[in-house]
């Protein structure tokens, strides 16, 4: 009997243990650059909802290269809250933008991978011909 009661209790604990867990729902996973000129303005942002019932806490947010440099929200992110992750792309280096963002959290899925792309011209004129 106390062998039963045990192996309920244990059940019953980790069944309210897995109950709340932190969820992490991006607006979008991919952020297009498009065709922009060299030296223009790199910072974009990945818009998110903790959509779990238990705070968010993203605990690290790391790039393919260091030509991208993301930066994570401080503290947590309560359930039902909005946050986002700025990344900025050296925009001095011309050519295709094909990068990866990492986020690693304690949400149900603790690794998240997004991606930024585009093209870097060399001047304002190509982006014009580009569009």
């Amino acid at each position: 009997m106390k062998k039963l009661a045990l192996i309920a209790l244990v059940a019953f604990i980790g069944f309210a243990a897995q109950a709340q867990q932190a969820k992490i729902s991006f607006k979008e996973d991919t952020v297009d650059y498009g065709t922009i000129a060299k030296g223009s303005d790199g910072v974009r942002v990945f818009e998110f909802t903790n959509t779990g019932d238990a705070p968010l806490i993203i605990s690290d947010v790391k790039s393919s290269c260091g030509c991208t440099v993301p930066k994570k929200p401080d503290g947590p992110i309560a359930p039902g809250a909005s946050s986002s992750i700025q990344v900025k792309y050296d925009t001095n280096r011309v050519g295709p933008i094909r990068k990866t963002v990492t986020v690693y959290s304690n949400a149900s899925e603790p690794m998240v991978a997004l991606k930024i792309k585009g093209e870097v011209v060399s001047d304002s004129t190509s982006v014009l011909e580009k569009s």
